[in-house]
């Protein structure tokens, strides 16, 4: 099993980029969706973007959005992945031609090998805790809940933050996790100290994994 990728989404500022990247992020998200408190223009969003060095990627997050503003966000906005996280069918999604992942909202009764058929050219499936509205609300949900053999790689969203994250990956085995609130002191606004416990315990993980594999 390859190491855990760390997506760290909403990120506002400029010292919160800094930190995710400085302490071993993958992945930066930003959230194009107004009505969240963790949304960007396309103006800032495009300031952050400039601050990832190479092999750090830039993702945008939204939500049933027109294809209009997408296209406006790809053409302001160096974005390298697409994340959707409402209601949109697999033809939605990739008319942008920009590789893409889709969020399912988990509880009991949803079908995620049905979802994951639906998606056929989703590049990967987050699996988030169905609140009402759209994202996880901060809260876990039953990982218990997930399939195996999805065929796809699995990020791992809901609920995640330093003190569980260490379980939650060795429970899950995930592609990847991702995390927004669980690094906030405040909304929007991240903490570098849980960046840091954050990713740490995604690398414990990893190495206890290694350790009994071997």
């Amino acid at each position: 099993m390859s190491r855990t990728r760390i997506k760290i989404c909403g990120l506002t500022r400029a010292e919160d980029v800094r930190a995710a990247v400085d302490h071993g992020a993958d992945a930066i998200g930003f959230v194009f969706y107004p009505p969240s408190p963790r949304a960007v223009n396309f103006e800032r969003a495009a300031e952050l973007a400039a601050l990832l060095p190479p092999f750090v990627t830039a993702v945008g997050l939204f939500v049933n959005p027109a294809p209009e503003f997408v296209s406006e966000a790809l053409s302001r906005v160096p974005l390298q992945l697409l994340q959707f996280h409402g209601d949109e069918s697999d033809a939605d999604c990739a008319r942008h031609g920009r590789p893409w992942i889709k969020a399912a909202r988990m509880r009991p009764g949803v079908d995620l090998l049905e979802f994951v058929a639906l998606h056929p050219g989703a590049r990967g499936i987050l699996v988030d805790a169905f609140v009402d509205g759209y994202g996880g609300g901060g809260r876990i949900f039953d990982w218990s809940l997930i399939p195996a053999g999805l065929g796809r790689p699995l990020i791992l969203s809901g609920g995640l933050d330093p003190d569980n994250v260490d379980e939650a990956v060795r429970r899950v085995r995930p592609w990847a996790v991702d995390v927004s609130s669980g690094v906030e002191r405040a909304k929007g606004i991240k903490d570098a100290g849980k960046i840091a416990a954050f990713i740490a315990g995604v690398r414990h993980a990893d190495g206890r994994h290694a350790l009994s594999a071997s």
